[in-house]
């Protein structure tokens, strides 16, 4: 099963990368270890509200409805002139359920990490968010997922298994839980990247998405 950075390794990451540098006026290397720190650290966050049978039924009907993954077939529309804002809308809604209160935090942590305003780390995570409801959408139809028990086997999946995943969802969880410097981002960033490094390196990573290096 391929795993949520697998995205940011295709040409539809390249795509996203760089529509939302464009979107949100960032440089496309910032822009990309943002989006490589927050599509695990979203994913996570999704992990943790269906670990709940009302959270799963409720995750589950959003993949079998709008979030379908029809919005990775058109990112060209998506991007093209500018993200719409009943997209952005979306994402902020997305934010607000799956963080539960925690996006300021999330940002100012993943700022820190990044050399990024937090502001702007916010405009990224929101076009994020429903990227990444897509994305999981997909995986649920490739995977033919229809229970909600089955749902947290898919996004586990997603995330890597074993002791890794466990201490990634636990770093995840103190950032949703507490206030905190950014030492866990930290700690997260460390583990993406070095998973990263084991296929290609994250500065093959980034080359291969801004089509350099």
């Amino acid at each position: 099963m391929s795993g949520i950075l697998d995205l940011l390794n295709s040409e539809a990451g390249r795509q996203i990368v760089m529509g939302v540098s464009q979107e949100t006026k960032q440089p496309a290397d910032k822009t990309a270890s943002v989006l490589q720190m927050a599509l695990p650290l979203l994913m996570g966050a999704m992990k943790r509200n269906a670990s709940t049978p009302e959270g799963a039924a409720g995750l589950l009907g959003a993949l079998n409805s709008k979030h379908d993954g029809s919005i990775l077939d058109n990112l060209g529309g998506l991007f093209g002139g500018g993200v719409n804002e009943e997209v952005k809308q979306d994402g902020m809604g997305i934010l607000g359920h799956v963080l539960g209160g925690s996006q300021g935090n999330v940002a100012n942590a993943l700022s820190q990490k990044s050399g990024m305003d937090s502001q702007s780390v916010m405009n990224i995570l929101q076009i994020a968010a429903p990227i990444i409801l897509g994305y999981l959408g997909k995986q649920k139809q490739q995977q033919n997922v229809q229970s909600p028990d089955a749902l947290g086997g898919l996004l586990g999946g997603l995330l890597g298994g074993g002791r890794k995943q466990q201490k990634q969802q636990s770093l995840i969880e103190s950032i949703l839980d507490g206030d905190n410097d950014g030492s866990i981002v930290d700690d997260l960033a460390g583990m993406v990247f070095s998973s990263g490094k084991k296929k290609s390196g994250l500065g093959g990573l980034l080359g291969g998405l801004l089509g350099r290096r």
